[in-house]
């Protein structure tokens, strides 16, 4: 067994230049881990709660130094002498020194650098990677990448409403060939808009930003660059879509303020939507399409999409096991976004990924918007064998740095590396609709 002996804290920088958390743990036989941590900028209203000092001399209020104190003091203190490589009672740990629902009192970024640092640093103790040790198995698939292509909403200064536009390359034998097959897509749209006298500035997840005339040309400038790119879109490449609905909603009606100023009720926001797939069938996914808080709307829009494309549910379930039971019970999308900065420890994370697969629910791995080098969200996506991840674009270091560690992986395993592709998730058939007796 080896013991957790001591944990370190430094304030470091996110990819939008606001202060987050670096966490190293030593164990008692010298082995060392680090874990640094994201920060969302469209979060949900229960996501757990990032400590922040709030002191406006330094960085706006938005300095972790009580975060990094917390671990160095606190924290430390209730953890030390605990074995490394069991992680439930680690989390546990954690979560009742904490005692708060969401993480708010010792913050939801130290408890989360304490207990992913942990498992690295167990990972490493074992000899093994870290997708070995989180998969406690032989078996690992290659997930799906989702590449933002295009930003909008809260993500970028235009005129797009909806947050991001994705392409997946669902049709590629390998990571390898699919990640290619999507770079060439994204410099090929690249190409489009700089013939268009478009910008081609970039942002926060890597995607272009231009000031296009609708919502609808950001999908079809899409299709453009994949048949430039020498694929067939909706067979080689989907597009996947993240409205992140919660951001345009306001009292009741979904308004496209960045474009239009249209307003719709959510009934309408929903045939809105059929109108895209009847005209767009290369759309697989739809990511918070409904706001967090319409529950009526979530049902409604499951029920009459549910067996056609993936609904993927980010700001109403939080990565909590809790509000995702409840999700499942009310017949609430089909599928649920992961972030493990969402919910704050590694043990709960897992839970989640493993009440979406004993339900029938797809899950995909996802960044934050404000990211860091850190790759473990690669390792987790492989070790869970979810299908599918989002790290943002083809652009931006701290988003390639999840791609190259998948490659990575993917030679590690050599002749064990399996694709995910179009996995049941992506395409959704109805074959894999929740059944509210199996919600455990």
């Amino acid at each position: 067994m080896a013991e957790i002996q001591k944990l370190e804290a430094l304030e470091i920088l996110d990819s939008r230049g606001n202060p987050t958390l670096a966490v190293t743990v030593t164990l008692n036989d010298g082995v060392k881990a680090t874990a640094k941590l994201p920060s969302g900028a469209s979060t949900g209203k229960r996501e757990a709660v990032e400590l922040r000092d709030g002191d406006k001399t330094r960085y706006g209020g938005k300095g972790v130094r009580k975060a990094c104190a917390y671990v160095e003091g606190e924290i430390q203190s209730a953890v030390r002498g605990m074995d490394s490589g069991d992680q439930a009672a680690l989390d546990a740990r954690l979560c009742s020194l904490d005692g708060t629902p969401n993480k708010v009192r010792l913050g939801a970024n130290a408890i989360l650098g304490v207990s992913l640092a942990a498992a690295r640093a167990a990972a490493l103790e074992r000899g093994v990677p870290l997708y070995a040790y989180l998969g406690n198995g032989t078996e690992f698939l290659l997930p799906t990448p989702m590449l933002n292509v295009l930003n909008g909403g809260r993500h970028a200064d235009n005129s797009v409403d909806f947050q991001e536009y994705m392409v997946s390359p669902v049709g590629a034998p390998s990571f390898q060939e699919g990640l290619r097959s999507a770079v060439e897509t994204f410099y090929a749209l690249k190409s489009i808009l700089h013939a268009e006298g478009l910008s081609t500035a970039v942002g926060d997840e890597g995607g272009f930003a231009p000031q296009l005339k609708s919502n609808e040309q950001a999908v079809e400038v899409i299709l453009e660059a994949i048949h430039k790119a020498g694929y067939k879109a909706g067979e080689d490449i989907a597009v996947m879509l993240d409205p992140a609905a919660s951001e345009f909603i306001d009292n009741g009606s979904y308004v496209f303020a960045k474009s239009d100023n249209s307003r719709r009720s959510p009934s309408e926001m929903i045939a809105f939507y059929k109108d895209w797939l009847q005209r767009y069938p290369e759309i697989w996914s739809l990511e918070d399409g409904m706001g967090e808080e319409d529950r009526a709307g979530w049902q409604q829009i499951t029920k009459e999409l549910g067996d056609r494309i993936q609904l993927v549910g980010d700001d109403n379930f939080v990565t909590n096991a809790a509000l995702f039971r409840e999700g499942i019970r009310d017949h609430i999308a089909n599928a649920i976004l992961i972030k493990l900065n969402q919910i704050g420890t590694v043990t709960e994370t897992l839970e989640c990924i493993a009440i979406a697969k004993g339900n029938g629910y797809g899950a995909v791995i996802s960044h934050r918007s404000g990211e860091t080098d850190d790759t473990s969200i690669a390792d987790l996506a492989v070790a869970t064998r979810v299908g599918q991840i989002k790290t943002g674009s083809a652009s931006r270091g701290e988003r390639i740095a999840k791609y190259n560690r998948l490659l990575e992986i993917e030679r590690e395993l050599g002749t064990k590396a399996r694709y995910a592709g179009a996995t049941p998730y992506t395409r959704w058939t109805g074959s894999h609709k929740p059944a509210e007796a199996l919600v455990k």
